[in-house]
């Protein structure tokens, strides 16, 4: 299950819960305040009771109170607030470093030791540094759970750091409006024992196991961490790109520097579909939504999302 709203789930939790109840707290008594003052003031002051209107002189004293408190009140907020955002600038030096990449429309989380997944693992009690990293529009990665939230900016370096401390699955997602398919990019923080962390971060034996499946599975494994199956749909539906199904050995219609020509789908034209997404456009489909995989698939992996591709083609 997963779920937001736990009162220990991290170290901030307190600290932005305190801002959030202080200023909710000030701005829901001036509401009822200046609403109180508002019906007050249409009855005591409307025409029938004061049918020529009266010049009333104003008073120092007055306005230097609600100067002041306003002020004073102002002030307060800003504390409470620099105090819950001063923490999150200043990650611990023991932290845990794992690179968080933003694309549309999906997540990529690299780990150290080479390891890449689409949820992300952490062990609870140990501090958390995400390197923040947005390869093509605005994105905004947002814990709820764990009060965390900063935007992603395309050629910006930026982080983010947390604690976790409580084992448990909680909502990730995006939170910064990048395109038609900006719902997709949900996923989830898994906050592990530190001895289960560590086991699963050790374990080479995934990719062994995936590679003795079905054919295709790892190739399938690949294309729905690295977000292909958010933009190109296996059952032959119409997504922000065209499908997979029967795309292997089909014959695609394309546009190629304004021209239309056909060409066999065969390895070597995924292949540059892949890293040059925009040279050949199919048909009917837009330019420039999808960017290059040049630095984040490599030949082996291409090579296992075609054996998977084969399989769609029954």
């Amino acid at each position: 299950m997963i779920t937001c709203n736990i009162s220990d789930a991290s170290n901030f939790v307190d600290i932005v819960d305190t801002s959030f109840y202080v200023i909710l707290g000030i701005i829901s008594f001036f509401l009822v305040a200046i609403t109180f003052v508002l019906i007050l003031f249409v009855f005591k002051y409307r025409k029938t009771r004061n049918p020529k209107a009266t010049q009333i002189k104003g008073s120092v004293i007055l306005e230097i109170i609600w100067t002041i408190i306003p002020l004073a009140l102002v002030m307060v907020m800003f504390y409470y607030g620099w105090m819950g955002y001063r923490p999150m600038k200043d990650a611990p030096d023991d932290s845990f470093n794992i690179e968080a990449v933003g694309r549309m429309w999906s997540w990529k989380f690299n780990y150290p030791n080479g390891k890449s997944t689409d949820t992300l693992l952490v062990p609870l009690n140990r501090n958390i540094k995400l390197d923040l990293k947005a390869l093509d529009v605005i994105h905004s990665l947002y814990i709820p759970a764990f009060r965390i939230k900063q935007d992603m900016v395309p050629g910006k370096t930026d982080f983010m750091w947390f604690r976790p401390s409580r084992k448990g699955d909680y909502e990730l997602f995006c939170t910064e409006y990048c395109g038609l398919r900006h719902s997709s990019m949900l996923t989830s923080v898994k906050v592990l024992d530190s001895a289960d962390f560590y086991n699963w971060y050790v374990d080479t034996t995934a990719v062994r196991i995936a590679k003795s499946d079905k054919p295709g599975a790892l190739g399938f494994q690949i294309a729905k961490k690295n977000g292909c199956l958010v933009c190109h749909s296996v059952d032959g539906s119409k997504l922000v790109g065209p499908s997979w199904k029967g795309l292997y050995g089909g014959n695609r219609k394309l546009k190629v520097k304004g021209k239309k020509i056909e060409q066999i789908a065969d390895s070597a034209y995924i292949v540059k579909s892949i890293y040059y997404p925009n040279d050949e456009i199919v048909d009917g489909y837009s330019k420039g939504l999808m960017l290059s995989y040049k630095n984040e698939l490599k030949p082996e992996d291409i090579s296992e999302i075609i054996k998977y591709l084969k399989t769609l083609t029954d």
